[in-house]
Protein backbone atom coordinates (compact mmCIF):
# COMPACT_ATOMS: atom_id res chain seq x y z
CA UNK A 1 0.00 0.00 0.00
CA UNK A 2 1.64 3.59 -1.12
CA UNK A 3 2.20 6.11 1.66
CA UNK A 4 -0.38 8.39 -0.46
CA UNK A 5 -2.97 5.85 0.22
CA UNK A 6 -2.11 5.14 3.74
CA UNK A 7 -2.66 9.20 4.59
CA UNK A 8 -5.68 9.61 2.31
CA UNK A 9 -7.04 6.14 4.70
CA UNK A 10 -6.32 7.80 7.98
CA UNK A 11 -7.53 10.70 6.57
CA UNK A 12 -10.80 9.60 5.84
CA UNK A 13 -11.08 7.82 9.36
CA UNK A 14 -10.13 11.30 11.42
CA UNK A 15 -13.06 12.48 9.06
CA UNK A 16 -15.05 10.04 9.62
CA UNK A 17 -14.40 10.25 13.98
CA UNK A 18 -15.20 13.96 13.36
CA UNK A 19 -18.45 13.82 11.65
CA UNK A 20 -19.85 10.99 14.13
CA UNK A 21 -18.66 13.73 17.25
CA UNK A 22 -21.18 16.16 15.73
CA UNK A 23 -23.74 13.91 15.39
CA UNK A 24 -23.27 12.43 18.95
CA UNK A 25 -23.46 15.85 20.18
CA UNK A 26 -26.73 16.53 18.05
CA UNK A 27 -28.32 13.51 19.81
CA UNK A 28 -27.31 14.49 23.06
CA UNK A 29 -29.00 18.17 22.50
CA UNK A 30 -32.08 16.18 21.80
CA UNK A 31 -32.15 14.23 24.83
CA UNK A 32 -31.61 17.70 26.46
CA UNK A 33 -34.58 18.96 24.88
CA UNK A 34 -37.11 15.88 25.10
CA UNK A 35 -36.26 15.56 28.94
CA UNK A 36 -37.25 19.56 29.39
CA UNK A 37 -40.39 18.50 27.27
CA UNK A 38 -41.52 16.02 29.62
CA UNK A 39 -40.61 18.26 32.84
CA UNK A 40 -42.88 21.34 31.39
CA UNK A 41 -45.31 18.55 30.31
CA UNK A 42 -45.58 17.60 34.31
CA UNK A 43 -46.14 21.26 35.13
CA UNK A 44 -48.53 21.44 32.66
CA UNK A 45 -50.30 18.52 34.22
CA UNK A 46 -49.52 19.36 37.85
CA UNK A 47 -51.20 23.07 36.95
CA UNK A 48 -54.63 21.24 35.35
CA UNK A 49 -53.26 23.47 32.39
CA UNK A 50 -53.39 20.35 29.58
CA UNK A 51 -57.19 21.15 28.00
CA UNK A 52 -56.56 25.01 28.21
CA UNK A 53 -56.23 24.76 24.37
CA UNK A 54 -58.28 23.01 22.25
CA UNK A 55 -57.60 22.78 19.10
CA UNK A 56 -54.61 20.66 17.55
CA UNK A 57 -52.92 23.41 15.01
CA UNK A 58 -49.63 21.59 14.50
CA UNK A 59 -48.44 25.03 12.09
CA UNK A 60 -50.62 28.11 13.17
CA UNK A 61 -50.97 26.88 16.65
CA UNK A 62 -46.90 28.28 17.15
CA UNK A 63 -48.16 31.56 16.94
CA UNK A 64 -49.86 32.69 20.99
CA UNK A 65 -53.02 35.18 20.73
CA UNK A 66 -51.62 38.63 19.51
CA UNK A 67 -54.61 40.39 20.91
CA UNK A 68 -57.97 41.48 22.78
CA UNK A 69 -59.85 39.35 20.19
CA UNK A 70 -57.35 36.62 19.71
CA UNK A 71 -57.37 36.19 23.26
CA UNK A 72 -61.35 36.40 23.29
CA UNK A 73 -61.72 33.78 20.45
CA UNK A 74 -59.33 31.73 22.68
CA UNK A 75 -60.71 31.74 25.79
CA UNK A 76 -64.23 30.99 23.96
CA UNK A 77 -63.55 28.01 22.70
CA UNK A 78 -62.34 26.68 26.07
CA UNK A 79 -65.09 27.69 27.76
CA UNK A 80 -67.15 25.41 25.64
CA UNK A 81 -65.07 22.53 27.10
CA UNK A 82 -66.13 19.93 29.83
CA UNK A 83 -63.32 21.13 32.09
CA UNK A 84 -64.74 25.25 32.04
CA UNK A 85 -68.03 23.76 32.42
CA UNK A 86 -67.78 21.40 35.28
CA UNK A 87 -64.50 23.00 36.95
CA UNK A 88 -63.82 26.34 36.18
CA UNK A 89 -66.97 28.04 35.60
CA UNK A 90 -66.65 31.99 36.11
CA UNK A 91 -62.72 31.69 34.97
CA UNK A 92 -61.59 35.00 34.63
CA UNK A 93 -59.30 35.86 31.39
CA UNK A 94 -56.32 36.62 33.46
CA UNK A 95 -56.63 33.11 34.62
CA UNK A 96 -57.21 31.37 31.51
CA UNK A 97 -54.21 32.98 30.36
CA UNK A 98 -51.98 31.59 32.83
CA UNK A 99 -53.12 27.72 32.20
CA UNK A 100 -53.23 28.79 28.38
CA UNK A 101 -49.50 29.58 28.48
CA UNK A 102 -48.34 26.04 29.95
CA UNK A 103 -49.72 24.31 27.21
CA UNK A 104 -48.95 26.57 24.77
CA UNK A 105 -45.37 26.37 25.73
CA UNK A 106 -45.34 22.86 25.88
CA UNK A 107 -46.61 22.55 22.21
CA UNK A 108 -44.30 25.16 21.67
CA UNK A 109 -41.51 23.22 22.62
CA UNK A 110 -42.94 19.98 21.03
CA UNK A 111 -42.47 22.23 17.83
CA UNK A 112 -39.10 23.60 18.73
CA UNK A 113 -37.91 19.67 19.43
CA UNK A 114 -38.98 18.58 15.45
CA UNK A 115 -37.19 21.60 13.41
CA UNK A 116 -33.55 20.79 15.50
CA UNK A 117 -34.24 17.48 15.02
CA UNK A 118 -34.75 17.64 11.50
CA UNK A 119 -32.74 20.80 10.37
CA UNK A 120 -29.50 18.75 11.47
CA UNK A 121 -30.61 15.51 9.75
CA UNK A 122 -31.22 16.96 6.87
CA UNK A 123 -27.72 18.72 7.11
CA UNK A 124 -25.90 15.54 8.17
CA UNK A 125 -27.21 13.57 5.73
CA UNK A 126 -26.41 16.03 3.00
CA UNK A 127 -23.12 16.33 4.68
CA UNK A 128 -22.10 12.49 4.86
CA UNK A 129 -22.07 12.61 8.36
CA UNK A 130 -24.49 9.73 8.57
CA UNK A 131 -22.94 6.46 7.46
CA UNK A 132 -25.11 3.16 6.66
CA UNK A 133 -26.03 2.26 10.89
CA UNK A 134 -27.09 5.49 11.94
CA UNK A 135 -28.95 6.52 9.16
CA UNK A 136 -32.09 4.30 9.56
CA UNK A 137 -32.09 4.61 13.23
CA UNK A 138 -32.07 8.14 13.06
CA UNK A 139 -35.00 8.36 10.50
CA UNK A 140 -36.45 5.89 13.38
CA UNK A 141 -36.19 8.35 15.67
CA UNK A 142 -37.74 11.29 13.44
CA UNK A 143 -40.95 9.22 13.25
CA UNK A 144 -41.53 8.73 16.61
CA UNK A 145 -41.34 12.12 17.23
CA UNK A 146 -44.15 12.46 14.38
CA UNK A 147 -45.95 10.11 16.44
CA UNK A 148 -45.45 11.13 19.59
CA UNK A 149 -47.53 14.81 18.63
CA UNK A 150 -49.89 12.90 17.20
CA UNK A 151 -50.42 10.56 20.58
CA UNK A 152 -50.53 14.04 22.42
CA UNK A 153 -53.87 15.21 20.69
CA UNK A 154 -54.83 11.69 20.99
CA UNK A 155 -54.36 12.41 25.10
CA UNK A 156 -55.82 16.24 25.13
CA UNK A 157 -58.87 15.16 22.78
CA UNK A 158 -59.75 12.97 25.57
CA UNK A 159 -60.63 15.35 27.80
CA UNK A 160 -62.55 18.11 25.87
CA UNK A 161 -65.95 16.23 26.09
CA UNK A 162 -67.54 14.43 29.25
CA UNK A 163 -64.25 14.98 31.18
CA UNK A 164 -62.30 17.14 33.03
CA UNK A 165 -59.17 15.38 32.90
CA UNK A 166 -57.26 13.75 29.91
CA UNK A 167 -57.60 9.61 30.12
CA UNK A 168 -55.13 8.13 32.19
CA UNK A 169 -54.12 5.55 30.45
CA UNK A 170 -53.81 8.02 27.17
CA UNK A 171 -51.56 10.16 29.61
CA UNK A 172 -49.66 7.65 30.59
CA UNK A 173 -48.69 6.32 26.64
CA UNK A 174 -47.72 9.60 26.11
CA UNK A 175 -45.19 9.80 28.75
CA UNK A 176 -43.93 6.84 28.03
CA UNK A 177 -43.31 7.23 24.14
CA UNK A 178 -41.95 10.15 25.26
CA UNK A 179 -39.40 8.65 27.71
CA UNK A 180 -38.61 6.09 25.14
CA UNK A 181 -37.78 8.54 22.65
CA UNK A 182 -35.35 10.46 25.11
CA UNK A 183 -34.12 6.51 25.64
CA UNK A 184 -33.53 5.82 22.22
CA UNK A 185 -31.43 9.06 21.55
CA UNK A 186 -29.48 8.29 24.14
CA UNK A 187 -28.61 4.99 23.08
CA UNK A 188 -27.70 5.99 19.72
CA UNK A 189 -25.09 8.55 21.53
CA UNK A 190 -23.88 6.07 23.33
CA UNK A 191 -23.38 3.85 20.54
CA UNK A 192 -22.01 6.46 18.77
CA UNK A 193 -18.71 7.20 21.30
CA UNK A 194 -15.57 6.33 20.23
CA UNK A 195 -13.54 3.15 20.87
CA UNK A 196 -11.39 4.24 24.19
CA UNK A 197 -8.87 1.39 23.02
CA UNK A 198 -8.37 -1.89 22.09
CA UNK A 199 -8.26 -3.77 25.65
CA UNK A 200 -11.09 -3.96 27.97
CA UNK A 201 -13.41 -1.58 25.92
CA UNK A 202 -13.86 -3.54 22.94
CA UNK A 203 -14.44 -6.93 24.70
CA UNK A 204 -17.96 -6.31 26.43
CA UNK A 205 -19.20 -9.90 28.20
CA UNK A 206 -22.23 -10.87 27.24
CA UNK A 207 -23.44 -12.44 30.60
CA UNK A 208 -25.70 -9.52 31.97
CA UNK A 209 -26.20 -7.78 28.66
CA UNK A 210 -29.77 -9.16 28.87
CA UNK A 211 -30.62 -7.83 32.62
CA UNK A 212 -29.26 -4.55 31.62
CA UNK A 213 -31.58 -4.03 28.73
CA UNK A 214 -34.67 -5.76 30.93
CA UNK A 215 -34.10 -3.12 33.50
CA UNK A 216 -34.44 -0.23 30.98
CA UNK A 217 -37.62 -2.00 30.00
CA UNK A 218 -38.72 -2.09 33.54
CA UNK A 219 -38.29 1.26 34.03
CA UNK A 220 -39.92 2.38 31.02
CA UNK A 221 -42.85 0.26 32.37
CA UNK A 222 -42.69 1.54 35.78
CA UNK A 223 -43.08 5.13 34.08
CA UNK A 224 -46.12 3.83 32.86
CA UNK A 225 -47.28 2.87 35.87
CA UNK A 226 -46.19 6.24 37.20
CA UNK A 227 -48.32 8.28 33.99
CA UNK A 228 -51.94 5.88 35.17
CA UNK A 229 -51.24 7.25 39.06
CA UNK A 230 -50.57 10.98 38.16
CA UNK A 231 -53.73 10.56 35.44
CA UNK A 232 -55.91 9.17 38.04
CA UNK A 233 -54.60 11.52 40.94
CA UNK A 234 -54.09 8.61 42.91
CA UNK A 235 -51.10 9.96 44.72
CA UNK A 236 -53.71 12.12 46.86
CA UNK A 237 -54.99 8.71 48.17
CA UNK A 238 -53.76 6.20 50.75
CA UNK A 239 -50.61 8.36 51.59
CA UNK A 240 -48.86 6.23 53.90
CA UNK A 241 -45.86 3.85 53.72
CA UNK A 242 -44.94 0.69 53.60
CA UNK A 243 -49.02 -0.15 54.43
CA UNK A 244 -51.98 1.25 52.27
CA UNK A 245 -54.82 1.80 54.53
CA UNK A 246 -52.98 -0.34 57.40
CA UNK A 247 -52.57 -3.34 55.33
CA UNK A 248 -49.77 -4.43 52.62
CA UNK A 249 -52.10 -5.64 50.15
CA UNK A 250 -55.29 -3.19 50.45
CA UNK A 251 -59.09 -4.71 50.09
CA UNK A 252 -60.55 -3.64 46.74
CA UNK A 253 -58.24 -4.31 44.18
CA UNK A 254 -60.62 -6.23 42.06
CA UNK A 255 -63.59 -3.93 42.69
CA UNK A 256 -64.16 -3.09 39.09
CA UNK A 257 -66.09 -4.97 36.37
CA UNK A 258 -64.45 -6.04 33.88
CA UNK A 259 -61.41 -7.27 36.10
CA UNK A 260 -59.01 -5.75 33.84
CA UNK A 261 -60.08 -2.05 34.07
CA UNK A 262 -59.03 -1.90 37.79
CA UNK A 263 -55.68 -1.61 36.66
CA UNK A 264 -56.18 1.09 34.51
CA UNK A 265 -59.29 2.77 36.39
CA UNK A 266 -59.02 1.74 40.01
CA UNK A 267 -57.26 4.35 42.28
CA UNK A 268 -56.55 1.41 45.00
CA UNK A 269 -55.02 -0.73 42.08
CA UNK A 270 -52.89 1.91 39.84
CA UNK A 271 -51.32 2.84 43.02
CA UNK A 272 -50.31 -0.22 44.36
CA UNK A 273 -48.89 -1.60 41.08
CA UNK A 274 -46.92 1.52 40.63
CA UNK A 275 -45.38 0.64 44.66
CA UNK A 276 -45.01 -3.00 43.52
CA UNK A 277 -43.26 -1.79 40.16
CA UNK A 278 -40.75 -0.29 42.17
CA UNK A 279 -39.84 -3.17 44.54
CA UNK A 280 -39.75 -5.35 41.86
CA UNK A 281 -37.28 -2.85 39.38
CA UNK A 282 -34.96 -2.30 42.66
CA UNK A 283 -35.16 -6.21 43.75
CA UNK A 284 -34.05 -6.70 40.06
CA UNK A 285 -31.45 -4.25 39.38
CA UNK A 286 -29.72 -5.65 43.31
CA UNK A 287 -29.59 -9.64 41.54
CA UNK A 288 -28.31 -7.84 38.24
CA UNK A 289 -25.21 -5.93 40.64
CA UNK A 290 -24.83 -8.92 42.55
CA UNK A 291 -24.64 -11.46 39.50
CA UNK A 292 -21.84 -8.98 37.94
CA UNK A 293 -19.70 -8.98 41.32
CA UNK A 294 -20.21 -12.92 41.21
CA UNK A 295 -19.47 -13.52 37.37
CA UNK A 296 -15.80 -10.97 37.94
CA UNK A 297 -17.56 -8.82 35.24
CA UNK A 298 -15.26 -5.85 34.62
CA UNK A 299 -15.10 -3.21 37.59
CA UNK A 300 -16.80 -0.35 35.33
CA UNK A 301 -19.77 -2.37 34.79
CA UNK A 302 -20.32 -3.19 38.32
CA UNK A 303 -20.17 -0.03 39.05
CA UNK A 304 -22.80 0.88 36.41
CA UNK A 305 -25.04 -1.66 37.83
CA UNK A 306 -24.46 -0.23 41.27
CA UNK A 307 -24.83 3.05 40.04
CA UNK A 308 -28.70 1.60 38.83
CA UNK A 309 -29.16 0.75 41.89
CA UNK A 310 -28.06 3.89 43.57
CA UNK A 311 -30.41 6.28 41.07
CA UNK A 312 -33.72 3.48 41.55
CA UNK A 313 -33.04 4.18 45.25
CA UNK A 314 -33.21 7.97 44.99
CA UNK A 315 -36.00 7.83 43.18
CA UNK A 316 -37.83 5.28 45.05
CA UNK A 317 -37.08 7.85 48.07
CA UNK A 318 -38.53 10.94 46.20
CA UNK A 319 -41.71 8.80 45.34
CA UNK A 320 -42.49 8.02 49.10
CA UNK A 321 -41.64 11.62 49.80
CA UNK A 322 -43.86 12.87 47.19
CA UNK A 323 -46.68 10.40 48.62
CA UNK A 324 -46.49 11.53 52.01
CA UNK A 325 -46.44 14.68 51.77
CA UNK A 326 -49.46 14.72 49.37
CA UNK A 327 -47.83 15.78 46.23
CA UNK A 328 -46.52 19.25 46.55
CA UNK A 329 -45.81 20.87 43.26
CA UNK A 330 -42.46 21.41 43.28
CA UNK A 331 -41.58 17.47 45.05
CA UNK A 332 -43.88 15.57 41.95
CA UNK A 333 -41.70 17.46 39.51
CA UNK A 334 -38.96 16.53 41.22
CA UNK A 335 -40.00 13.29 41.07
CA UNK A 336 -40.68 13.14 37.25
CA UNK A 337 -37.67 14.88 37.02
CA UNK A 338 -35.48 11.76 38.40
CA UNK A 339 -37.90 9.10 36.93
CA UNK A 340 -36.01 10.04 33.40
CA UNK A 341 -32.96 10.62 35.01
CA UNK A 342 -33.07 7.08 36.39
CA UNK A 343 -33.74 6.23 33.03
CA UNK A 344 -30.83 7.67 31.65
CA UNK A 345 -28.52 6.16 33.95
CA UNK A 346 -29.98 2.75 33.14
CA UNK A 347 -29.43 3.40 29.60
CA UNK A 348 -26.03 4.10 29.69
CA UNK A 349 -25.40 1.41 31.79
CA UNK A 350 -27.21 -1.31 29.18
CA UNK A 351 -25.45 0.72 26.59
CA UNK A 352 -21.87 -0.14 28.37
CA UNK A 353 -22.23 -3.69 27.54
CA UNK A 354 -22.09 -3.06 23.49
CA UNK A 355 -19.02 -2.06 21.46
CA UNK A 356 -18.90 1.35 20.10
CA UNK A 357 -19.80 1.53 16.77
CA UNK A 358 -16.95 1.29 13.92
CA UNK A 359 -16.77 5.15 12.81
CA UNK A 360 -17.27 4.72 8.28
CA UNK A 361 -17.54 7.14 5.77
CA UNK A 362 -20.18 5.88 3.66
Amino acid sequence: MSAETILSAGASDVSARNGRKWVRIWLYFIVALVFAMVMLGGATRLTDSGLSITEWKPIHGVVPPLSDADWQDEFSKYQQSSEYQKVNKGMSLDAFKRIFWWEWAHRFLGRFVGVAFLVPLVFFWVSGRLDSWTKPRVVALFLMGGFQGAVGWWMVASGLVNRVDVAQERLAVHLTIACGILAYALWLAQRLKPARGAGADLIRPAEGRGRALTLVALALAQIFLGGLVAGLHAGLTYNTWPLMDGDFIPSGLLMLEPAWWNFVDNVTTVQFQHRCGAYFLLAFALWHWWRLRATGAPSRLVRGAAHSVGAILVQAGLGIATLLLVVPFSLALTHQAFAVMMLMALVIHAASFFPPRPATTN
